[in-house]
Parts: structure tokens; C-alpha cells; sequence
């Protein structure tokens, strides 16, 4: 029989969390039998099938972007399904949902991609000519890898070398489910990013972009190596930065940016949203098909990018003089629903009348490589280097762009910031670009994470909900499931 695509044919069980997704379906359903293909995994090719699922399949952002400070009150009522999506992670309110879009769904998904990538993995590991599944089982150890760092970030503190060792950290899984109910233990964070960084380790060298048709949804060696650079940052081991993001990246890595003040200013709203997300586009080092709503619900929740924020990180004046050319626009009649064009909204029909939403999602690319590295580059204290990679981006990006009138140097960013504090202005001048560039695409919360930065949110009844530095909510609540089935302990609250 062979293996389909994405997972109905894959299941797993974790901590009591029975989950199982068809293909882009969004539906999840109990299980009753244990999962176990590996009679059938027996060739390269139908591991290299069983390991499309080995990406998460649903999205970050919808939680991710609702709690941070690109979202305020729009002033109008939502008028998209389960506006409890957007309204709940608003409030920094813990709520359980099996919903695309919801924190307990993104946990189950990457659960699910992990054992996919454990099935694969035990495949290999059995198979007579385990040589000819190398590159797969590079692949299989870097997926594996890159659902556990996600977890960890979301579900565990934010890695500070002081207290690793002793910040719970999520269940590393590195063998398939062969019961329906198994304990499993939280262990550390540093203990994640250890296996993290061992399987990263120990698959980069056997990646091979050739055994992929389709590369840009699978982990090549630039999508790994760019991985690798995010797993390293977020460790504050800035030479390993640095080492990463030259091996994404050899040669001039503004060749790899969006074209954003050239190219495509010249497109329609539903060119850039295209291209954004396209396999063409040479920015887009790793793509996911995900399902979920995102696509309208960036538009249609009541609490996002609205006006006020648009003017405060698009239109006022910025430390380079210039103007954004991917700048945040209004749409609706309110003008209120603020954003920028990136998605395109995709269905599958189940029955002639019922079916699901995804969308592709630029889970790495050129960009962030390019601000890891600046920042590794600003932490070493190499702030030559660190301003002329960031010179570069703003060459794709400023309208009308002069490298005289334009260009930052020390001076502009301390006077700009006022500040005497050139790294702290450095620093800055990195997180005010990336929450511009990864607008409405939920990596400005791990911003806010690393820096331990304040949120302040206020909705309709001008009631205030604050996220202050330390605040437990920072780290999201263990699904309900997972602790009552499994055995894990919360968060604590």
C-alpha cells in the first residue's frame, strides 16, 4: 500500500493527546489501535512520502500574532469563525481549543510531525541498505529537531544559560509510539536544546538537495543551516550565528531578499500574496503547508494591526530617513483592518460543499539569516559588520532607496534612539526591522520572548490586559489533555 500524503496514514500518540490529521483537513479524530507503518516503509521512496509529513501542518500565527504588540483594537466586531482565536491569546487568557489556529492544535501537530519523523527514522535505521535512505535520514533528524525547538519556545522559558538546567522543558521524543498510553517527562530546557542540537549535529551532513523534487518544503542544507542559525541565537551562541548564516548564505545574500522596492512594487495585491508564499521565490528558504484561517483572519479579527500601530512602525519616521516600500496598508470600509498582503487562501473540497482552509507558510527565510547574523554580529561587538548586512536589507526595502541618504551608522542609530548605548541602539534598530518585515506572521513573539519585552493590550471595553517582563503567561499552558492523560505537569500560573 502506499504511503499518503501529510497523515492519514500517520498517527501519533502523545501524552493522551490522541491526534489524527488527514491531508490538510484540519479534523482530528480518537484513535483506538496503535500506529505502525514500518512494514511498509520499505524504500527510499516511500520514506521520502512518509516524511512530508514530518512538518507541522498547522499555524503558529494566529495565537502567535494576537499576543503581541502588532495587535490593538479595531474597533469592529469580528465577523470570522471562533473569534475566541483571536480574542482569548488578546487577553493572555489560557483556553482550550482543537480548532486550527489554537495553541493545543499547534502542540498535537508537532507532535504528530515528530513521530512521522520517528517512523521514518526506525524505517531507516532497520533497512537492509540503510546508506541509500542517508539523505532522508538527515531530513528526518532536522524535522524532528525543528517541531521540538518550536514546542520549547512556546511551552518552556526562553533559554537563559543561568537557568536551563533547571526551567522545565517539553518531552523530547525520539523513538515511535508503540502503546496507546505512555509516560513522558518534561526533563529541561537545556536538555532539549542538547538533543536539538545533536540531531542537528548529526543530520546536516547527510542532507542532499537532489533527493528532493519540491525543495522548498523540505529541509534542505540552506533551510537547515538557516535553522541551525535561529536554534544558536536563541542560545546566545553568537559565533555559532554567525557560522550558520555564512553557510545559508556563501556568497552575497542580497541576491536571496525580496525584491520588495524594485520588483514587487510593480504587483497587484494578489501578485505579492503569490509570490510571497511561493516556491519561486528565492527568499523562502523552508515553506509548510498548514491548515488554517489565517488568510482571512488576519482581515477579519477584531484585534490586530490597526491604524495607530500601522502609522507607529510603517509611516512615522524611522531611523533610516526613507520610507517603507512593504508598507502595512488599510482595507474595509473602516480602514481599520491593517496589513500587508502576504497570504493566499487555499481549499481543498471534501464534499461538493464542505472543505478546508490552508495556506503556505514561510517557516525560514533570507531575511531572518540576515538579522540572526546581525544581531550575533552586534552581541561580538562587530558593529561594522553587523550595519553593513543590515545596509544591505534596506537596499530591497526603502522607497526610492540612496545609500547616502539612507544607510544607518552608528551615529544615526544612537541619535535616532537617543541613546549613548550603540549596542542597545543596534539592537533596536534589528527588532524595529524584523517586527516590520515579519508583520502579521507571529516571529515578533519570539522577539518579545528573547528581550522579556512588555505587551500591553486594551479591547473594546477599554479594559487593559499587560504582559510585563516575567510574566508566567509568557510561557503557553501544557494542553489539557497532555496533562491529564499524560501525566505533565502545567505552567505555573
Amino acid at each position: 500500500m502506499k504511503i499518503k500524503h501529510i497523515h492519514n496514514k500517520i498517527a501519533v500518540i502523545i501524552m493522551g493527546a490522541l491526534i489524527c490529521s488527514a491531508s490538510l483537513s484540519g479534523c482530528k479524530k480518537m484513535l483506538d489501535t496503535a500506529p505502525d507503518n514500518r512494514a511498509e516503509l520499505d524504500s527510499p521512496d516511500k520514506v521520502s512520502q512518509l516524511l512530508t509529513a514530518a512538518y507541522p501542518s498547522e499555524d503558529y500565527i494566529t495565537f502567535c500574532e494576537s499576543m503581541t504588540d502588532n495587535a490593538a483594537d479595531r474597533g469592529y466586531k469580528t465577523v470570522y469563525n471562533n473569534a475566541l482565536l483571536n480574542d482569548n491569546p488578546y487577553r493572555f487568557k489560557d483556553f482550550s481549543s482543537s480548532d486550527d489556529g489554537a495553541v493545543d492544535t499547534y502542540w498535537g501537530a508537532c507532535y504528530s510531525a515528530i513521530s512521522a519523523a520517528n517512523q521514518a527514522l526506525q524505517a531507516i535505521n532497520t533497512a537492509n541498505n540503510p546508506a541509500a535512505y542517508s539523505a532522508y535520514k538527515g531530513e528526518a533528524l532536522i524535522a524532528r529537531a525543528y517541531s521540538h525547538f518550536m514546542l520549547v519556545s512556546l511551552f518552556s522559558k526562553s533559554y537563559d544559560p543561568a537557568t536551563a538546567a533547571t526551567d522545565p522543558g517539553i518531552p523530547y521524543v525520539t523513538e515511535p509510539e508503540k502503546t496507546l498510553y505512555k509516560s513522558y517527562e518534561r526533563k529541561t530546557v537545556a536538555y532539549v536544546y542538547e538533543m536539538i542540537e545533536k540531531d542537528l549535529t548529526e543530520g546536516l551532513p547527510l542532507l542532499n538537495d537532489n533527493a528532493y523534487k519540491v525543495p522548498a518544503y523540505r529541509f534542505t542544507k540552506a533551510a537547515a543551516h538557516a535553522f541551525a542559525s535561529r536554534v544558536y541565537l536563541f542560545k546566545k551562541q553568537y559565533d555559532k550565528v554567525i557560522e550558520q548564516a555564512n553557510l545559508t548564505f556563501p556568497t552575497n545574500i542580497g541576491n536571496y531578499l525580496r525584491p520588495w522596492n524594485s520588483t514587487y512594487l510593480s504587483l497587484t495585491d494578489a501578485g505579492k500574496a503569490a509570490i510571497y508564499t511561493s516556491s519561486a521565490e528565492k527568499s523562502n528558504l523552508l515553506l509548510a503547508t498548514t491548515a488554517s484561517i489565517w488568510n482571512n483572519g488576519w482581515q477579519l479579527y477584531r484585534y490586530g494591526l490597526n491604524s495607530k500601530l500601522q502609522q507607529q512602525i510603517y509611516t512615522q519616521p524611522n531611523v533610516t530617513g526613507g520610507s517603507w516600500a512593504n508598507q502595512a496598508v488599510g482595507y474595509g470600509s473602516s480602514g481599520e483592518m491593517m496589513g500587508i498582503n502576504k497570504w493566499r487562501g487555499n481549499f481543498i473540497y471534501t464534499t461538493p460543499l464542505i472543505g478546508n482552509n490552508y495556506i503556505y507558510i514561510p517557516l525560514l527565510s533570507a531575511e531572518e539569516v540576515l538579522f540572526n547574523k546581525a544581531e550575533a554580529l552586534v552581541m561580538q561587538g562587530n558593529n561594522a559588520a553587523a550595519i553593513t548586512d543590515l545596509n544591505t536589507y534596506l537596499s530591497t526595502r526603502i522607497s526610492n532607496y540612496s545609500a547616502s541618504a539612507n544607510n544607518i551608522t552608528e551615529a544615526k542609530v544612537t541619535a535616532f534612539y537617543k541613546t549613548g548605548d550603540v549596542k542597545q541602539a543596534l539592537i533596536n534598530t534589528i527588532l524595529d526591522f524584523k517586527r516590520a518585515e515579519f508583520m502579521q506572521e507571529g516571529l515578533r513573539w519570539f522577539d518579545i520572548l528573547r528581550y522579556n519585552l512588555p505587551v500591553v493590550h486594551v479591547d473594546e471595553n477599554k479594559d487593559e490586559f499587560s504582559l510585563k517582563p516575567g510574566d508566567l503567561r509568557r510561557v503557553l499552558q501544557i494542553p489539557q489533555t497532555a496533562q491529564t492523560a499524560g501525566g505533565l505537569p502545567a505552567n505555573p500560573r
